[in-house]
């Protein structure tokens, strides 16, 4: 069945999708603004507090409206696993791979409203983004001063993970640091088929500082059966298959624990992570190759 504009040609596809997203973003954007101005105007936490679940509110409506959007316009055929028994009301750190813009659309798809906003650790640089970089700022989003010292950084990101005990959230970490390309692939002779190599200090950072309050591990497995597209890509297409696997994995103690200076402790992780890793590679290995097969199967 056409979508509302699935006939239109491509790039005029791509222009009304993108025009629906930015006047969806405005709109909420400026609720946001000023519940970000009333929640600075007092210093007490528990006013601060009803305004910073204000805000992740407005947050879920903005992403709701997004996810309307793209019901609209696109027939995307989803296979997505692993989602059951999730809670808007628990903590959760969600790792994934990463290949594309779309990567986020599509996780704020999927786990709309079934686990808590996602927030994820931000470049300085993106502040300065219009509209965006006032909204993260409004919501909370740290911004993190890349420096030379990696010990600085993760020591940044412990103390923005203070400000996440307040509140049900989701940590979102692309655990890769980058976007996959085959270049990055070659250049960084990845062990991974399909996969850059993890980086392991935010995640590490997060569990060892909020490993009380998180309920799961969410490792998520993106793939486009049909070829990875970027944004601009997706906002002029019409249809696409998005496959998703979620596995739900424990919070354990044994994930708990001084990453900064405990040197036994950082060898053992390193070592879960790069298993999670191993096992996310076949897990995109298996769904390519069926896809692979299925086009091939005759009619």
């Amino acid at each position: 069945m056409p979508k509302l504009w699935g006939r239109f040609p491509a790039p005029l596809r791509g222009v009304l999708s993108l025009g629906f997203i930015l006047v969806n973003t405005i709109v909420w954007s400026v609720l946001l603004f000023l519940i970000a101005l009333l929640k600075a105007l007092v210093p007490h936490q528990g006013w601060r507090g009803f305004w910073g679940r204000a805000a992740n509110d407005v947050a879920q409506r903005w992403v709701g409206g997004n996810g309307m959007g793209l019901d609209l316009t696109k027939d995307i055929r989803w296979d997505v696993e692993g989602i059951e028994g999730l809670s808007a009301d628990r903590w959760y750190l969600l790792v994934c791979n990463h290949q594309t813009m779309v990567d986020i659309v599509v996780l704020q798809k999927v786990f709309h409203r079934k686990i808590p906003f996602l927030k994820f650790f931000l470049k300085q640089e993106l502040f300065w983004v219009p509209v965006l970089g006032l909204a993260w700022w409004a919501l909370d989003y740290p911004f993190m001063k890349r420096s030379s010292s990696g010990r600085r950084d993760l020591e940044t990101a412990r103390q923005a993970c203070e400000k996440f005990k307040l509140s049900p959230v989701t940590v979102m970490n692309f655990v890769e640091g980058t976007r996959f390309t085959p270049a990055k692939h070659q250049e960084q002779s990845s062990p991974y088929k399909h996969l850059l190599k993890p980086k392991v200090g935010g995640i590490a950072v997060t569990l060892g500082t909020m490993g009380g309050l998180l309920d799961k591990i969410l490792d998520v497995t993106i793939v486009y059966p049909r070829g990875v597209v970027g944004l601009w890509t997706f906002l002029c297409g019409s249809s696409c298959d998005i496959t998703v696997r979620v596995r739900q994995l424990p919070v354990t103690a044994d994930l708990q624990g001084d990453f900064l200076s405990d040197r036994g402790f950082r060898r053992r992780f390193v070592d879960w992570l790069n298993g999670v890793w191993e096992e996310k590679d076949r897990t995109i290995g298996a769904i390519l190759e069926r896809a692979r097969a299925e086009s091939t199967e005759p009619l």
